[in-house]
């Protein structure tokens, strides 16, 4: 089987449709739990961030965090979904190895977040709205830990009782690239927000997958849900086999079960992990020990007054005000740092000019290197100043190319290179008149080539110009004084 045109999958008997939704559960930037005071801190020692809550010890009750309380709907904002002012924390019962109250605390009927939208760029150049179908709150399980020993499971609660946002999306992607740019869009949108950190590799946002696959246009098919997928590379893959297996299970003659799938890295396939629950087997029910949570339109108008300029806005901000274009912008706001970096770049300066350094030099060099921008040696000030220099006509474009590769390999300033190093640019126009005298005398044949209307030479003169002077003098000084003498 082979994919077909657009987003379908050829199969033997013609094409099919793959309907994707992502439920990501992303934990809460907060110091303490969602019900406790325990700290969140990633890596402490083993059991060493659990209170008696935590441990659910026989007359502990939980209390709300309002930071986790605040950061959700701060999310529901920046996800332009509805604030439900009336909200209910229901225990979802289910054998939870390591999570000691054997239930989870979480949200089914009544969630804090409705309704919402993450709009995707599409390489195309076009967007698409992905709706949001909720957004609740609940508190995340321990971790057992099966390699410590040989004959037995150890449990580390310090993860039990932290804060997640479980943010589902509707049925609306239909490939694994769309679920990638979903992915990184969220993410981004979290980041922004400051209300969750989104580092897939410490298990602080993960995605459970639900894949199924159908004719175009006919009713959606069954489905499977791959869990807790923690990188966007690995939820493609799985998308990916996911699909295939599923349609070649039915043009074999077979059925799809509805059932709970791990996603194997090694070996890059899902594998069955046990048959899918429905809401009733959970048995949610209120938990008697928490009230309904109410919220006042004041709370809620407050958080909104503090939102961030988001991804969409400063991207449209980009190109309505800098002139910078539609790829460009989005490259520059995928992640708040870079965004951030580039302003500080562009401040006063050409947006154009800054954007193509920070993307092309700066990210060469980065990329090189194994960093991200937050760990460039160069910082967005150091590398303004090398604009100046350029703007300014100390030392050319050419040269500052070489100068800034000193700047990442020492962290030093444009200035003091270029002071150390001899560098700047050859302006004075009594000298360049000088060499251009001396290149014309010895290369007479030239001359007369340029005179009789051969207009290509004069790059030949600009260059044993520049080459005399090592790249330093002015090409615009160059360019008018060979002109000007050329001409004769």
């Amino acid at each position: 089987m082979v994919a077909g045109n657009g987003n379908l999958i050829a199969g033997a008997s013609g094409d099919w449709e793959v309907v994707i939704g992502l439920e990501v559960h992303a934990q809460v930037v907060s110091e303490a739990k969602l019900f406790s005071g325990a700290a969140t801190a990633f890596g402490a020692a083993p059991n060493s961030q659990v209170s008696l809550v935590d441990a659910a010890m026989p007359g502990m009750l939980p209390v709300i965090n309002e930071t986790c309380v605040e950061q959700a709907v701060r999310t529901g904002l920046g996800l332009n979904a509805e604030i439900n002012h009336y909200s209910v924390f229901d225990r979802k019962n289910y054998f939870y190895p390591d999570l000691p109250a054997g239930y989870q605390i979480s949200q089914y009927k009544n969630p804090i977040v409705g309704h919402g939208t993450v709009v995707l760029d599409l390489p195309d150049g076009e967007t698409r709205e992905v709706g949001i179908e909720r957004l609740h709150l609940e508190q995340d399980a321990g971790k057992s830990l099966h390699d410590q020993h040989p004959s037995m499971t150890y449990v580390d609660l310090n993860r039990a009782g932290v804060a997640l946002m479980e943010i589902v999306s509707r049925p609306d992607l239909r490939s694994s690239e769309e679920a990638g740019i979903y992915l990184r869009k969220l993410r981004a949108i979290l980041r922004y927000l400051g209300t969750c950190d989104g580092n897939m590799e410490e298990g602080s946002m993960r995605a459970d997958v639900n894949v199924s696959v159908r004719r175009p246009g006919e009713p959606l098919g069954t489905r499977c849900e791959i869990k807790n997928v923690n990188s966007v590379r690995f939820v493609q893959q799985a998308i990916d086999y996911e699909a295939r297996r599923q349609v070649d299970v039915i043009e074999d003659g077979g059925g799809i079960e509805q059932e709970t799938r791990l996603f194997d890295t090694g070996r890059g396939e899902t594998r069955p992990m046990r048959s899918k629950e429905e809401a009733h087997d959970y048995r949610y029910f209120p938990d008697p020990d928490l009230l309904p949570l109410q919220l006042s339109h004041e709370f809620v108008d407050r958080i909104r007054a503090s939102l961030p300029e988001l991804p969409d806005q400063k991207k449209r901000r980009f190109m309505d005000e800098m002139g910078l274009s539609a790829y460009d912008a989005g490259v520059l706001v995928a992640e708040r740092e870079t965004a951030e970096f580039f302003e500080t770049v562009a401040a006063g300066r050409d947006a154009k000019t800054a954007a193509n350094w920070v993307m092309g030099d700066l990210f060469g060099l980065l990329n090189k290197a194994g960093l991200t921008i937050t760990e460039a040696p160069v910082g967005a000030a150091q590398l303004g100043g090398l604009l100046d220099l350029i703007a300014d006509g100390t030392i050319s474009g050419r040269i500052a190319k070489d100068v800034f590769v000193e700047m990442f390999a020492s962290g030093r300033d444009a200035d003091v290179i270029v002071d150390e190093k001899g560098l700047k640019q050859v302006s004075d126009t009594g000298e360049i008149e000088g060499l251009v005298d001396r290149v014309m005398a010895e290369n007479d044949d030239k001359v007369a080539q340029f005179r009789d209307g051969k207009e290509a030479v004069l790059g030949w003169f600009v260059g044993q110009v520049m080459k005399a002077t090592k790249g330093q003098a002015n090409p615009k000084v160059v360019n008018e004084v060979l002109r000007r003498k050329l001409a004769g």
